[in-house]
């Protein structure tokens, strides 16, 4: 089983899905003596399959994969429909049909058998936990297994499940927040207040995430107990990144200055630099994960093609504007000098 304790570096890459993530950046992460993960959200188990096989032939390290754990949808069908209603002028203005709103489980079932067949060396699970049994069957396969935690509460289940070890995922994290229960409002509990309460209570190990953006953040987690530093922002920028040419620039756009939590893009809450469409439509998206994200993925992926960020999730931390554009390996040895 992997220890996460045996990286020569203590930073990881965290799982960007919707494009950061490549298998370049995997293994990049890897080679630099972290470790990075290959997510399965929005893929098809096919093509994270491929993503998987990817990244390992591009290292010798080890190399981490996420899934996105299913939960009961949120959504009633007039939630969806006033949305969509709503979001109608945003269809005409970027001349496009919105998205067929549906649930799913985003191939739950094949992408556990794809990480049972490519054994990966770490899986990781957000938005919830597998089933105990799920759960064995990796260990059994020699995976080690990581639960994504915002709260005690979720810690202890994702104890109870089996898990070898636990993400703390702060409120400053970027993207989608991990919390287990969609309707609930993002746990507002400081990350050093939330790894502190883990780190006494549990006998596991821990890794720190959400808002860490340099050195002295890696070095602070690490001196609180943490075994890893898991960071996403601070790589959006990285070479080895698919983030797209919008979501760069925006980043790096003085016209952006803060982030917003919005569940406006997907129906489920997350963290993106505040933009036209979230001050437009956020008060009146609903709960509804992942109907939402089929409904606006037109609109966003439109928005994209024409190089505008007013309309896309463009999903960052509050640190964003610490980013820097570089190769992984020279981020990571940025991150890791006073943390060694």
């Amino acid at each position: 089983m992997f220890d996460f304790r045996d990286l020569a570096v203590p930073v990881l890459v965290a799982p960007m899905a919707g494009g950061p993530s490549t298998p370049e950046l995997v293994a990049a992460a890897a080679d630099a003596g972290g470790m990075g993960f290959v997510p399965a959200g929005y893929l098809t188990a096919e093509v994270f399959a491929e993503r998987v096989q990817a990244a390992q032939r591009l290292t010798t390290g080890p190399v981490g994969a996420n899934l996105f754990a299913p939960q009961p949808s949120a959504a009633t069908a007039a939630a969806i429909t006033a949305y969509a209603e709503a979001l109608a002028p945003e269809a005409h203005r970027y001349d496009v049909a919105l998205g067929e709103p549906r649930f799913d489980d985003d191939d739950w079932e094949a992408k556990l058998e794809v990480l049972l067949d490519l054994r990966p060396a770490v899986a990781s699970f957000t938005f919830g936990l597998p089933s105990a049994d799920e759960r064995r069957r990796l260990t059994d396969a020699g995976i080690t297994t990581v639960g994504t935690v915002t709260s005690v509460a979720e810690a202890e289940l994702a104890v109870g499940c089996g898990v070898d070890v636990v993400v703390a995922q702060g409120p400053s994290a970027g993207g989608h927040r991990g919390t287990f229960d969609p309707t609930a409002s993002p746990a507002e509990e400081p990350l050093d207040d939330l790894l502190a309460s883990i780190v006494a209570g549990f006998d596991i190990p821990v890794i720190a995430a959400g808002g860490l953006m340099n050195a002295g953040d890696v070095r602070r987690v690490l001196d609180a107990g943490a075994v890893a530093a898991q960071l996403g922002t601070a790589f959006l920028l990285a070479d080895e990144a698919g983030s797209s040419v919008v979501h760069r620039s925006a980043l790096q756009d003085p016209r952006f200055t803060e982030t917003a939590v919005t569940r406006s893009f997907s129906g489920r809450y997350a963290r993106g630099l505040r933009n036209r469409f979230i001050d437009d439509h956020d008060a009146e998206a609903p709960f509804g994960y992942p109907e939402l994200h089929y409904l606006t993925s037109p609109v966003r992926a439109a928005s994209v093609r024409a190089g505008d960020p007013q309309a896309v999730n463009v999903w960052a931390g509050t640190g964003f504007r610490q980013a820097e554009a570089a190769p992984v390996a020279a981020i990571i040895e940025k991150l890791t000098k006073r943390s060694r």
